[in-house]
């Protein structure tokens, strides 16, 4: 029993120990004014704060005591201000250590240090360029938090913003060699609109498609198949297609050819055929063989998404007069779903496998429009036995009031 005692004692008094522990890194910090009081008020809200660890864990020395030569003690590993090249591998003493890290989040990778050199960023900072991103410039430093929380730069609301601090200045890139318009582009694009302004946290961003710690996520050996990692059957559609091997022949990535990279407009079959719009002219000339196939896939479609419009106007017209065209209406989806099958068909280049869609759709689409058709003549002759039935019934109506008027003249002669 006693032992016991003793055993419950230890294990309150180990946490207890841990909150009463002396930090004169924060109280100095606190005291002192502007940038050298900020890491002691930032390191309040970090998640390391929360899950126990403090100054010491990144900078050594010893905080339990106010002799600056013992807590700054550089023989005690104390390093004041971590340098810009020494921060990934710093970072990396606790992020790459699988028994450390998997105590507190259980799926967290510990590959990151590892990703990051063989990114750009890491490759630059080894060479001695210290320019570039390291942790803290997309994570912070004293007032880190977790990726899911709202507040942190990498959550998927503010990675693109924490990518164009640096992407986006003109000053900072000299030199480099890049565009500085990435963000401004993808700012007009669909992948943007899904995720700022639907709040859909799955759509793509900056990591999504050049990866996050790493140079590129794995296996990706082109621009399509980044794209492809999300779009499986658009890129499974391309892979087969005539384009596929020019394209690669001559360095192109099918996707950006026709849809751009950061500036993605949403998709219309406007892109599509021989008007002055569409993308196809950007390759194809009047009579190739590119250009025949383009006008065709675009007029066949057109033709399905003409017949769906006019089956749709016909069959809500005969529902607003009070026909009964559920089941037609709802047959009509099916034909919906083959436009939409025909549209993603665009993307083998094969007019014959759209002409299938097509096809399917149409037959679809006219027997609907033969059911509006049929519904409407049979409200045209309910109006027209309605009609009869009303002048019958005033007829008969004003024989007898005049049968009735005769009546009560007759009555009053007599």
């Amino acid at each position: 029993m006693k032992s016991r005692w003793w055993i419950l004692v230890a294990a309150l008094a180990v946490p207890l120990a841990a909150q009463t522990a002396k930090n004169t890194c924060v109280e100095c910090h606190a005291a002192l004014d502007g940038a050298l009081a900020k890491p002691a008020q930032l390191f309040d809200r970090d998640i390391h704060k929360k899950n126990g660890f403090s100054c010491v864990d990144c900078h050594g020395g010893d905080p339990s005591t106010e002799d600056p030569t013992k807590s700054m003690n550089r023989a005690r590993g104390f390093v004041g201000k971590i340098s810009r090249r020494d921060a990934p591998a710093r970072c990396g003493r606790c992020h790459s250590d699988a028994n450390l890290m998997h105590r507190f989040e259980p799926q967290q990778r510990v590959d990151q240090l590892a990703q990051y050199r063989t990114s750009v960023h890491g490759k630059r900072l080894a060479a001695g360029d210290t320019r570039v991103a390291n942790c803290v410039d997309c994570h912070s430093v004293h007032d880190i938090r977790a990726v899911r929380d709202a507040e942190s730069p990498v959550h998927p609301l503010r990675l693109p913003e924490t990518c164009a601090r640096c992407h986006a200045d003109a000053e900072h890139m000299k030199g480099y060699k890049i565009p500085t318009d990435q963000f401004e582009k993808y700012r007009k694009s669909v992948h943007w609109d899904a995720l700022a302004k639907r709040g859909d946290l799955s759509a793509p961003s900056c990591a999504t498609c050049h990866g996050n710690h790493g140079a590129a996520p794995p296996g990706v050996a082109s621009v399509a198949r980044v794209c492809g990692s999300c779009h499986v059957v658009f890129e499974n559609l391309f892979a087969k297609s005539p384009h596929r091997k020019p394209f690669d022949s001559m360095g192109l990535a099918g996707c950006v050819v026709c849809h751009s990279n950061h500036e993605i407009a949403p998709p219309t079959v406007a892109m599509v055929g021989t008007a002055p719009c569409a993308v196809c002219l950007n390759c194809h000339g009047e009579g190739d063989k590119g250009y025949q196939a383009a006008a065709r896939m675009r007029s066949r479609i057109d033709e399905l998404e003409g017949s769906l419009k006019r089956a749709d106007s016909i069959l809500r017209q005969a529902e607003s007069s009070g026909m009964e065209v559920s089941q037609p209406l709802l047959d009509l989806g099916a034909g919906n779903e083959n436009l939409v099958k025909a549209k993603v068909d665009l993307h083998s280049f094969d007019p014959a496998m759209v002409d299938t869609a097509v096809s399917k759709g149409l037959e679809i689409g006219q027997a609907a429009q033969r059911a509006g058709e049929k519904a409407m003549v049979e409200r045209d002759y309910r109006r027209k036995g309605l009609a009869l039935s009303l002048v019958t019934i005033a007829v008969t109506m004003a024989g007898l009031w005049l049968a009735v008027r005769e009546i009560d003249r007759r009555r009053n002669h007599t």
